[in-house]
Parts: structure tokens; C-alpha cells; sequence
């Protein structure tokens, strides 16, 4: 019983009935093109490239193949940093080109009196160096992960195989490099490396609007448990007071227990995972200040519905807020004293991981289909159903007079609209 908790979350959202098995979410692909800031596609935790974004780069601000930008973009892979971890140090071989999808990444070089300095702090849709790709060529700057960073780079030898295969881009390379010696291959061959620069004028921004053309599909995701109990304990079926019934209830709360902490930490359709990237936001100096809560709700400023944090997250709050002479208002709710942040309540929720390092994340949340937010998906009406969406099914008796029951949640997330979650990340949570 000490493992149960309040299970806020699957108490909050409202739940969607999935009679397939797979809810689909259609949304519409919108990027900007000359705003000098690359966007992404991202899908859950995945981020790729939309291939026309690829323009933004000074190299490639005037080509205009879709075919081989798109072949450009599916060389890219994906990588993370944490904080304080090296993505590029100056001296070492310039070979790839990194895009920031996401996180805040500094640029140390020399600073005014010969000391090691940031010189510039980058972000996401910035790129790394300024000839990425040159033969031959070094970092000239370091570049530190500031907070987690994903990034998506792409090799000198992975852009190599499409420029061979496109004289276009080839051509079009030689000409951003303004006339430079074009480098040779380990053949002798002509070869071209990309190189930044333009000419004329950059042309103005647009956006452009389109219907992403594979739209996300979430599919119910299963957590199973076997209950075992010997038959002298009763069966199920024949007394529903017996104790086999009293262990499927601790059975079924440790399942919606696991529930809950898939629909936070799951890489797959979890709120922590699949929050978008611009969703997300990191504090100012490291706890959780009333500043730093503003930004948040400025993240999810249509109907905000509620705050989701760690207790010890929630304390770290209220120090910050005592420091400062501030006292958060408490709400009722269900009988509950809750704190709340300019009205919308903060409920706790110990399923949000305290990493190693002390730090945590705070969710902010707008559910319900009619106003696009976040909903839960399950299906009903399953056979066997104990629970709406959960069933026990009798799996018999072995030889040693133990009755077994498979006991099944079905059960997922799905997030309408990116500006329906936001999140608050590496909050400091005490020392």
C-alpha cells in the first residue's frame, strides 16, 4: 500500500475512446524560410530534417532541388549531449555539420585578454561553424552543451555521397565557395566540400504552410502483470470477497501505478518525451523562481490546466517563492489543498524523475479535445474487462494448485497540438 499514490494525472485526463487501437493526430507542417533559423520535424523524440530548411544554410541559400536537399536531410543523424559535455573542440578536424534542434550550446574561443571565454550563446536553429564541411579544415571555436542538447549533424563523407551524385549541388557548392580551389579526393578526383557564403541579397521571409504527410499515429501501448494465488485462498469467480480478490486489487494498483509512469517517462508517447522542442524551457539560474514559472505558463498561454512537478520539486517552489516574501495561493480541489501558481494549481506527481545530479522537470498541461490539448487513449468494452480498459483473464491451474490471471491495461497519450504541453527543465530541486 505505501507504493500507491494519488495517480493525479490519470485522474486529470480526460480519456478517449480508441476503438481501433490507434488514434491519429493530423497536423499541419509549418516552417519559415529566410529567418536564418533552421526548423524541424519532430515526432515524439525524433527530430529530422524538413528538407527546404537545409536553405537557411549560407552554402545552400539559393539551391533549390527539393530532391537532393531531401537526400541531404535523410543523412543527418541524431545525437544528445548532456550539460557541460563537448560537441566540437577547436583544433580538432572540422568534419561534419551540426544543427541545434534543441538546447543551448555555448561558443568558447579567446577571449579580449587571451583567456578562454563564451563568446556566443547558441540555440535551437543555429548551426555549428562556418565552413562545416572543409577539406582539411579545424574547429575553430569549442562548443559546450549548456543544458541537454539534441543535435542532428551530418558527416563529410555522407554529404560527399550525394554531391557526387548531383552535379547541380556540386556546381552550385563550387560557386558559394566564391572560386576556391576545389579539394581532391583519395582518388585525385575533383571533390567539393561545402563552404559558407552567399551572394546578393537574402531573400525575405516566408512561411509555408503544408499537411505533414505522415501524420502521427499513436497505438495503445499494454502493461501486463500475472497474478498467481494458490487455490486455498478461494477463486475468483465463485467468491468475490476471497482473498484473490484483495490481491487483483493490489495487483490492478500497482498496474495503474506503472500506468501513470508510462505516460510521463514513456520515449514513445510519455509527456516528458514527446513534448515539443520549442515547448521546452530552462530555468534562469537553476530552482524553480516565480520568473521561471511565468516563462512556463507563457508556454501554454490558451487555457492552461494544470502544473505537474515532484514533491520535492513543489518544496523547492515554495523556498524560492519564501525567499522572495511571495506565499502561493492554495486551491481546493476535490477536497485537496493544493498550491498554484497565478491560479492554476500545482499537483505532485512522484513519477517525474529526480536524476542524480538533483535536478528535475516541472509539466505544464492543457487537455481535452475541444480546446486541442493533451488526451488519454484507451479502449473499453475489451473481453474480460474488470476496469474500464484494464481486463483479468483466467489463465488456469498448474500442477502445484496455483491459479494464474493475466491482468492487462491498455492504455496511451496523444498531445493535439504542440503548444499544449510545456516543460521546465534541469529545475535545481535542493543540494
Amino acid at each position: 500500500m505505501q507504493g500507491i499514490t494519488s495517480r493525479w494525472l490519470l485522474r486529470l485526463l480526460p480519456w478517449v475512446q480508441v476503438s481501433g487501437g490507434t488514434y491519429r493526430v493530423n497536423r499541419r507542417l509549418t516552417y519559415t524560410l529566410g529567418d536564418g533559423r533552421i526548423d524541424f520535424d519532430i515526432n515524439g523524440s525524433d527530430v529530422s530534417i524538413i528538407p527546404e530548411e537545409l536553405r537557411e544554410l549560407p552554402a545552400l541559400r539559393e539551391f533549390t532541388d527539393t530532391e537532393v536537399l531531401a537526400a541531404l536531410g535523410r543523412r543527418f543523424t541524431q545525437h544528445e549531449y548532456g550539460p557541460g559535455e563537448l560537441i566540437a573542440e577547436a583544433g580538432d578536424a572540422q568534419d561534419r555539420l551540426v544543427l541545434i534542434a534543441h538546447g543551448r550550446v555555448d561558443r568558447i574561443g579567446t577571449g579580449k585578454y587571451g583567456e578562454s571565454a563564451v563568446l556566443e550563446a547558441l540555440a535551437g536553429g543555429d548551426h555549428l561553424g562556418d565552413a562545416p564541411l572543409t577539406t582539411d579544415g579545424t574547429w575553430q571555436f569549442s562548443y559546450r552543451a549548456v543544458t541537454r542538447v539534441t543535435v542532428l549533424a551530418l558527416s563529410r563523407s555522407a554529404a560527399q555521397e550525394v554531391i557526387e551524385r548531383s552535379p547541380g549541388l556540386g556546381e552550385h557548392l563550387a560557386s558559394a565557395g566564391e572560386g576556391a580551389a576545389l579539394p581532391t579526393n583519395d582518388s585525385g578526383e575533383s571533390a567539393v566540400s561545402v563552404t559558407s557564403g552567399h551572394h546578393g541579397e537574402p531573400s525575405l521571409p516566408g512561411t509555408f504552410v503544408d499537411y505533414d504527410p505522415a501524420p502521427r499515429e499513436y497505438e495503445l501501448s499494454v502493461a501486463q502483470t500475472v497474478l498467481r494465488a494458490h487455490s486455498r485462498v478461494g477463486d475468483l469467480y465463485s467468491d468475490p470477497m476471497n482473498q484473490v480478490e484483495e490481491q487483483l486489487k493490489l495487483t490492478v494498483q500497482a498496474l495503474r501505478e506503472r500506468q501513470e509512469h508510462e505516460l510521463v517517462n514513456n520515449r514513445e508517447f510519455g509527456l516528458l518525451h514527446n513534448a515539443d522542442l520549442k515547448q521546452r524551457i530552462h530555468t534562469r539560474s537553476g530552482p524553480p523562481t516565480p520568473d521561471d514559472l511565468d516563462d512556463l505558463l507563457a508556454t501554454v498561454w490558451k487555457d492552461p490546466g494544470f502544473l505537474l512537478a515532484h514533491p520535492q520539486t513543489i518544496a523547492a517552489i515554495g523556498r524560492e517563492c519564501s525567499a522572495r516574501g511571495l506565499y502561493p495561493t492554495a486551491v481546493d480541489f476535490m477536497g485537496h489543498s493544493l498550491p498554484s501558481w497565478r491560479g492554476v494549481p500545482i499537483f505532485p506527481c512522484n513519477k517525474i524523475p529526480v536524476t542524480k545530479e538533483r535536478t528535475s522537470s516541472i509539466l505544464l498541461l492543457r487537455t481535452g479535445e475541444e480546446k486541442q490539448g493533451v488526451v488519454g487513449l484507451h479502449q473499453t468494452g475489451i473481453p474480460d474487462e474488470y476496469e474500464p480498459s484494464l481486463s483479468v483473464r483466467y489463465m488456469g491451474i498448474d500442477d502445484r494448485a496455483v491459479l494464474k490471471y493475466l491482468v492487462s491495461a491498455y492504455y496511451s497519450a496523444a498531445i493535439l497540438v504542440p503548444d499544449a504541453v510545456g516543460v521546465l527543465e534541469d529545475v535545481q530541486v535542493g543540494h
